[in-house]
């Protein structure tokens, strides 16, 4: 369809959705697509998907707030977080490491107010695709080994075996495939939900195995209070989240852009990127607050949007209500915890590896030039320090992981002399 058409079609698409029961079922179907990623998450980092929930839901409210309910965006679960958070649980507890994701939150404030002071320009300067690609390369490839010690039935660290091997391959190996062919072959609105394809089809068969153990979801009641946790303080926990911020941060504005295409609208200048990241922070703040993941924008709801044409951002505040009610479902959270671990291994394999192809993408797609030893150096350090383990330690504080790499990476950015014109 031609560009010159666009405003009709958008606003053909808002008269379509203009009633609240269409509306309704519109955003019911916004939550379907994000379900699946939405409650993988806190499964795989032990927190509380009812939580997840609800936090999507608040955050996404939080979010229109800040943006004048002026863009078709729903925010749930980041995976960016999943390697800091898996590292924070187990080293701080779930409370201390909600204080350092709320801090991460606070940093998407202060860079929504730095964008809202110079432009992007100082943003991209500081976060080129050198070294942003890199690092979201770190974030899939080091989660590798855990995908598959949870897809051959072993705990996520691979100390422990949780099922027998033959039987998790059959539930890893269904739900990936299924989730590769649902990502590929399906058409319409079901090429949006390949994780809850998977899901659906690795449980079913771990139902046929009778590998699931219903007595949680006996035990719950049908209506109770997710289990908030709030945050408490512990600097350590607040150093190390703070640089995991940046990958989302870029993320977030690609994601912007993407929906700017979409609907015809350039959200970048209005409501403004400032806005958009205030709006983001402070969901994730929010979240942090209930013991909830940090959010992020859904590029799975934005490709509903393009699908169904519905523009209207009142759609989205549906879907968070939604989310919201069913988060006080009990037997739901119980029947999440329910899934076996390689049914998640099995999608996790696919899941992390696309998050790797999403950073190599960005370094082909801005052109980095790799021969130029200046390009060379900043991912090669950014990919062995975040992959290999480094780890720098100063008393009882310890940089590692995503946070080395993006601080290390901007370090080298700005030091490391650029390559002077012929």
């Amino acid at each position: 369809m031609s560009s010159v058409n666009q405003p009709d079609v958008l606003a053909h698409s808002q008269s379509a959705a203009n009633t609240p029961l269409r509306q309704a079922l519109a955003g019911s179907q916004m939550l379907f697509v994000a379900f699946g990623a939405l409650v993988l998450m806190p499964l795989i980092t032990g927190l509380d998907p009812n939580v997840a929930l609800f936090t999507a839901g608040f955050g996404t409210l939080i979010f229109q707030l800040c943006t004048k309910r002026q863009v078709p965006i729903f925010l749930a679960s980041s995976f960016a977080f999943i390697a800091p958070i898996l590292y924070g649980v187990q080293t701080w507890g779930i409370p201390a490491t909600m204080s350092g994701l709320m801090a991460a939150g606070v940093m998407y404030v202060l860079l929504s107010q730095l964008v809202r002071w110079r432009g992007t320009a100082l943003l991209t300067r500081l976060l080129p695709p050198v070294v942003v690609g890199p690092v979201i390369m770190v974030i899939g490839l080091g989660l590798a080994p855990m995908a598959v010690n949870m897809a051959i039935g072993k705990s996520g660290d691979g100390a422990s075996e949780m099922m027998a091997n033959d039987v998790a391959l059959w539930l890893s190996l269904s739900a990936l495939v299924t989730t590769l062919l649902v990502s590929t072959v399906a058409k319409g609105v079901f090429r949006l939900v390949p994780i809850t394809a998977g899901i659906a089809v690795g449980y079913s068969l771990a139902l046929w195995f009778g590998v699931v153990d219903f007595t949680p979801v006996r035990e719950a009641a049908w209506f109770s209070l997710p289990h908030f946790v709030a945050p408490e303080w512990h600097w350590q926990a607040v150093l190390f989240m703070l640089p995991v911020a940046i990958a989302p941060a870029i993320e977030h504005i690609g994601d912007v852009l993407a929906i700017s295409s979409v609907t015809g609208k350039d959200y970048i200048k209005k409501p403004g990127l400032h806005r958009t990241l205030l709006g983001d922070g402070l969901a994730t703040v929010g979240a942090s607050m209930f013991g909830g993941p940090p959010n992020t924008t859904y590029s799975e709801v934005t490709g509903a949007v393009m699908l169904t044409k519905n523009f209207n951002p009142v759609i989205m505040t549906w879907a968070a209500g939604f989310a919201i009610v069913l988060a006080f479902v009990g037997k739901f959270g119980a029947l999440m915890l329910s899934i076996p671990t390689p049914v998640m291994g099995g999608i996790m394999i696919l899941l992390f590896g696309s998050i790797a192809t999403v950073g190599l993408n960005s370094l082909i797609k801005h052109q980095v030039d790799l021969s130029q030893a200046r390009n060379l150096c900043i991912v090669a350090v950014i990919l062995i320090f975040g992959i290999g383990g480094m780890a720098f330690g100063i008393g009882g504080f310890s940089l590692q992981g995503i946070s080395l790499c993006g601080i290390v990476g901007i370090l080298l950015n700005l030091v490391l002399p650029r390559a002077q014109p012929h």
